[in-house]
């Protein structure tokens, strides 16, 4: 239970988790009033993650019994898929994490605050709209592009979640002509052009030019992580830029489907990817312009995030302190 005078300042606890770390901060209407803490999952899985959370939350409870404020409501971004109905969470990314009653678990030991969870996803359109890029936007999107694919979606201030809470998971958008079954574990659009999905284009293209890479070693192409396709780029690659332009295309097309469906004032793109691909946002708009509906297109925004890797932990701020947009 926390302790606290009366006149403690009401704050509320934001936790972003992601495949490899956990990151927390104290938010008051303002925004963030305490320093982000994070702490590195370091391969655990199942309950032990669970743990790791609570753990955190002891740690700013403590934290605010010393600075006069009180936890009032705790605010969780998920990697995955927040299932409202019964408090658990799909995290793909996370072992043990293919059902985990996560409510359920931070009820049963923090039963004097309000616990609050939503996606990743949601969270970081929530972020951008509450103290970001998005700021005053009923209708806006974030496309977010890192080790998956998945977008936050706005619509008239409220997120769209569909009927069991998967609205959003556009790495599954169908982008090729052709299907092949790898398909089925990433989805068409993440296979192609998530980061793992550059590396992995990087090796295909290769393959399926024999010879046209020159400036290329074979041996590096089995080894290039995505930021070193980046920097190869900047060298003038041949192979990255390829690749590059490839994925400019499969990201332009993925934001038109998106303007065409939504009608969106802005489409904000973050994510570990962006990072380095913001360069190529006016390229991603007018490839983009070639496929979606004209006069959305001609009305909607293209932006970096503005709070970058802080954007989920943001969005789980706003979770602790309210629920629509203003």
């Amino acid at each position: 239970m926390q302790q606290g005078n009366k006149n403690a300042e009401h704050v509320g606890l934001g936790i972003d988790l992601g495949g490899t770390k956990i990151a927390g901060a104290l938010f008051n209407s303002e925004g963030m009033v305490s320093q982000k803490e994070v702490l590195y999952l370091e391969n655990k899985v199942g309950d032990q993650v669970g743990e790791q959370i609570s753990q955190l939350i002891r740690t700013f409870t403590d934290w605010s019994s010393k600075n006069n404020m009180l936890i009032v409501t705790i605010g969780v971004a998920v990697p995955g898929i927040y299932y409202s109905k019964n408090g658990h969470v799909w995290a793909p990314n996370i072992p043990g994490w293919d059902d985990f009653p996560l409510m359920e678990k931070l009820n049963g030991q923090f039963r004097d605050v309000e616990i609050k969870i939503d996606s990743d996803r949601a969270c970081y359109i929530l972020g951008e709209t509450w103290k970001g890029a998005a700021i005053g936007s009923k209708h806006a999107i974030f496309l977010a592009v890192g080790t998956g694919i998945g977008a936050g979606i706005l619509i008239d201030g409220k997120v769209l979640r569909g009927k069991d809470d998967i609205a959003g998971s556009i790495g599954w958008m169908a982008i090729t002509d052709s299907y092949i079954p790898e398909y089925s574990k990433y989805g068409c659009f993440e296979y192609h052009a998530s980061g793992p999905g550059i590396s992995r284009m990087a090796k295909e293209i290769y393959d399926q030019y024999p010879g046209s890479f020159e400036d290329t070693d074979k041996l590096k192409v089995e080894e290039m992580t995505t930021n070193d396709i980046f920097k190869a780029f900047e060298k003038g690659n041949s192979l990255a830029n390829k690749v590059i332009s490839q994925s400019i295309q499969f990201w332009g097309k993925a934001s038109a489907n998106l303007v065409s469906l939504f009608n969106p004032e802005i489409v904000i793109f973050g994510g570990g990817v962006f990072g380095p691909a913001v360069q190529f946002l006016d390229e991603i708009y007018l490839e983009a312009k070639k496929w979606a509906q004209p006069v959305s297109i001609k009305k909607v925004q293209f932006k970096a995030s503005e709070l970058g890797s802080d954007a989920g932990l943001y969005g789980a701020g706003y979770l602790s302190q309210g629920s629509t947009i203003k």
